[in-house]
């Protein structure tokens, strides 16, 4: 009766639980966990029931028909109990958070939970369960229905053999125990995105969470529910195909609101390829981009265009066609109409045609800080194992809402601050452009968001411009993009009273491949490694600390597009073989798997035959004179070799400061800028990054006045 009324359905290493002797953990997302787990697992298992489970009365009732035991998370006095039933060959089942969540991520790991898995062997069979988020007896409030039987999936995976240190004193031990059965649960949760289309993904939100249920505003502070957004994400990408051919790159030129998600959704449905231009770098970069990914169709907004002084972009654009989605509206008809109110809304996944998830759904470019910028092609199930993998260690849920004002055709903006939210019930306010200093922290306050993202250069200005109280209701600020600055981090503490979180992504791998969580949190580092990332350092001539990280992953990117290739894609390869990606970061990994950025592969200068980076000499500036800005480059001196020149907006610093500043902080005389150049302000790219390139350039042309000091 349970497995008709609940739907469940049980997959994976079913028959590994059959033999015994194993310890299942699972996550708890409701006070049913516990009773499913005992009814469907094989085995008879042990489970260890959580308070939850004994409070509410359907769940206890339950229990009445699985083996079980109560143990206090804080104090486990039947711990020896779970221990022999392992040893003598049956199945256990125990939480290692010791309740429900109330987020729908992880929450912090008992010492208990690893003192078990310490007992048992270390080996631990990881079991996820999936649908009782959305139950009446989870903890979530959230703004969707509750159903009273969920579909209910149950995941058995491979058993894991969890690896501690040789030598360690009991505290550490414990400790260590704790945070790798933590990674175990992270990595879990980082497995389950399975294979989906963006659009399948989509609306399989749509009805977990309910069409009713608003999920998203703009600028335009008129919020729209589920069912709205799927209505126009159907109706434009009916349009744009009939102008368009399947698997077609179509460029996208639109601001950040709720329209440009739904028109990237409704070109993943019908098989397009979006290719999220980036206006902020001007009409020459766009017509690059566009030649290296092959676009031949454009679509924009008149009103966007106007906003932006860019009216005339269809000359610039040559070789490709503008569409106004103003005007696809005007070209809705009355058949239109009858076949999205009467079949596509409700039957969405039939009506448009299937979509393998390896297909390229779209198409992002790399920064062009140091370069050209390059098409990166990523696939559905790229984009949507990256959300997952973010998922796994974020704590976010159906009670918070995130602001973002970055710029959908940036990877941290689209993915991390745009998709992943609506994939999850999480609620979303867009806004126009990160660069409304004084707005922004006004209409984070009036919306109630919980969620802030920024780049540093961003986060410092809000900072400045903000009340204390303007950012009274943000549970976490997350920061990437490029390099936290840290008196940025110490402004947001003794202002704010939060923590800045900071991530290391690319554009190639998705917004974060490591990220500094509130569980895993060491300063000074961008955080562990996300799950089911593989890596490995390969050591750099010249430079002893570190070494460049390659990467792959099931967040990978799918290739390259080249602008003097056009439409061709180069698969991902480095030194390690295909399927590799270089970062082209140099990085040092501690024991615990926290990653500290030591600086780029091409952002080092050879001085007196020593390798040093243009980021330390960045920070002993900073440290020298933190009001201010600072950028570092490379520069060609005529019979001399390599050189470095900082650029500052401070007029006052001189190489003497920076002497003193490297010195107190414990780093070489090499460490201090050779030459420096005053500017009012640096070039930033759109999405807040130091434009190096123009920095580059500038330095190249630098006239000996320019140079103030030497």
């Amino acid at each position: 009766m349970l497995c008709t009324a609940f739907r469940v359905r049980v997959t994976g290493n079913v028959d590994l639980l059959k033999r015994g002797s194993h310890l299942v953990v699972a996550h708890c997302e409701s006070a049913l966990d516990g009773a499913l787990l005992g009814l469907f697992l094989p085995g008879n298992p042990l489970v260890v029931a959580t308070p939850e489970m004994q409070a509410r009365l359907i769940p206890r009732l339950l229990m009445r028909w699985v083996r079980c035991i109560a143990i206090d998370p804080a104090h486990p006095i039947m711990l020896k109990d779970v221990v022999h039933h392992v040893r003598d060959g049956g199945v256990a089942v125990i939480f290692p958070q010791g309740r429900v969540t109330t987020s729908g991520s992880l929450m912090k790991t008992y010492d208990a939970a690893g003192m078990i898995a310490g007992h048992c062997g270390y080996e631990v069979v990881p079991v996820r369960m999936s649908g009782t988020l959305v139950s009446r007896y989870a903890r979530t409030s959230g703004l969707w229905p509750k159903r009273y039987f969920p579909r209910i999936k149950i995941t058995v995976q491979a058993p894991v053999r969890i690896l501690l240190p040789a030598k360690t004193s009991g505290r550490t031990n414990r400790r260590e125990r704790v945070f790798a059965l933590q990674r175990v649960l992270q990595e879990m949760l980082g497995a389950g995105f399975g294979e989906r289309c963006l659009f399948g993904a989509f609306v399989d939100a749509v009805s977990l969470y309910g069409r009713h249920t608003r999920i998203i505003e703009d600028a335009r502070r008129q919020p729209e529910s589920y069912g709205q957004m799927l209505k126009i994400a159907l109706a434009l990408g009916r349009l744009v195909s009939r102008e368009t051919v399947t698997g077609e790159t179509v460029g996208v030129l639109m601001p950040t609101i709720s329209t440009t998600l739904s028109l990237l959704l409704g070109l993943a449905a019908h098989g397009r390829v979006a290719a999220m231009l980036n206006y902020s770098a001007g009409a020459a970069v766009m017509h690059d981009t566009c030649v290296a990914a092959g676009v031949r169709t454009v679509i924009t907004s008149r009103s966007f265009l106007a906003a932006l002084r860019l009216s005339d972009i269809a000359g610039k654009l040559k070789g490709t066609r503008i569409l106004y989605v103003e005007e696809l509206r005007e070209a809705l008809t009355l058949s239109d109409k009858l076949w999205l109110i009467g079949y596509a809304l409700w039957f969405p996944r039939s009506a448009v045609p299937a979509v393998d998830p390896q297909q390229a759904a779209v198409v992002l470019f790399t920064s062009g800080s140091e370069g050209i910028p390059k098409g990166v092609v990523l696939s559905h199930a790229a984009l949507l194992a990256n959300m997952t993998q973010l998922q796994a260690v974020i704590d976010f849920g159906p009670d918070d809402k995130y602001f973002s004002a970055l710029p959908l055709y940036h990877t941290f903006g689209l993915v991390a601050c745009a998709l992943m939210p609506l994939m999850t019930g999480t609620r979303l306010f867009l806004y126009l452009s990160p660069l409304r200093y004084r707005t922004i922290p006004e209409l984070v306050y009036s919306s109630g968001a919980t969620y802030l993202f920024g780049t540093s250069t961003f986060l410092a200005h809000y900072a400045q411009q903000a009340h204390p109280g303007d950012f009274a209701s943000l549970r976490k600020v997350i920061c990437g993009g490029e390099k936290l600055n840290r008196e940025v981090a110490e402004l947001w503490f003794e202002k704010f009273g939060l923590r800045l979180l900071e991530g290391y992504g690319a554009t190639e791998c998705g917004p974060a491949m490591a990220l500094n969580t509130p569980l895993a949190y060491k300063r000074g580092t961008v955080g562990c490694l996300l799950p089911a990332i593989k890596y490995r350092i390969a050591p750099v001539a010249g430079i002893a600390a570190g070494g460049a990280l390659h990467v792959r992953g099931p967040n990978l990117m799918s290739g390259y597009l080249h602008y003097e290739h056009p439409g061709v894609l180069a698969a991902p390869r480095s030194a390690l073989g295909e399927g590799w990606h270089d970062t082209g970061d140099i990085v040092e990994i501690d024991k615990e798997g926290f990653v500290t950025v030591v600086g780029r592969t091409r952002r080092f200068v050879k001085i007196a035959g020593e390798m040093i980076s243009l980021d330390v000499i960045e920070r002993v500036a900073y440290l020298a004179s933190p009001q201010h800005r600072h950028a570092a480059v490379l520069d060609h001196v005529p019979g001399q070799g390599e050189s470095s020149v900082l650029f500052t907006t401070d007029a006052t610093l001189d190489r003497a400061a920076m002497l003193r500043a490297a010195r107190n902080s414990g780093t070489a005389d090499l460490t201090s800028a050779r030459r420096i150049v005053v500017l009012s302000e640096l070039p930033l790219l759109g999405n807040g990054k130091t434009d190096y390139v123009a920095l580059g350039e500038r330095a190249r042309k630098a006239a000996p006045a320019e140079i103030l000091r030497a």
